[in-house]
């Protein structure tokens, strides 16, 4: 099942102290957030659904490096956790899109350095560089991969 909200989150795992980076506070920005099964048909939903918003929000802009990187993110859950996967979006006063995949799995994922002819492992070098800032945080009940674009409104 697929659902939409207005309001933040409830229930999003909160930053771990240490070395994890903080991501920035988004209270009373708008912001959309969808649930979805641990199911491969997820990873396409979720990238219609992350465009659909954006244009809703007039960042078409900003819609084809945050539908990749949702789609790597979305797709990461898949492949390394069960159950359902979040992924929320917050339109930031300083003129950012925070976006964030979550998944019941509490380990962190890994960047690894791909070699040319592997299939996968690029991830997260692709949300590295893609983006202004990322991170990871561990929850109560798994993990948050987040990361934050510029926009132009």
């Amino acid at each position: 099942m697929i659902g939409v909200s207005d309001s933040a989150a409830a229930g999003v795992p909160e930053p771990v102290s240490g070395n994890a980076r903080r991501r920035p506070k988004a209270t009373g920005s708008p912001s959309a957030e969808w649930s979805f099964p641990a199911d491969p048909g997820a990873v396409r939903t979720a990238r219609t659904v992350v465009r659909r918003m954006l244009d809703d929000w007039g960042l078409n802009g900003a819609a084809d490096v945050a539908v990749l990187l949702v789609s790597e993110l979305v797709t990461n859950s898949l492949r390394h956790a069960s159950g359902p996967i979040g992924v929320r979006m917050v339109l930031l006063s300083t003129g950012g899109l925070l976006v964030e995949v979550s998944d019941p799995l509490p380990d962190p994922p890994r960047e690894r350095d791909a070699a040319p002819d592997d299939e996968g492992g690029r991830g997260l070098q692709l949300v590295a560089c893609s983006s202004r800032r990322w991170g990871t945080r561990r929850g109560k009940s798994g993990k948050t991969v987040w990361f934050e674009l510029s926009v132009a409104g």
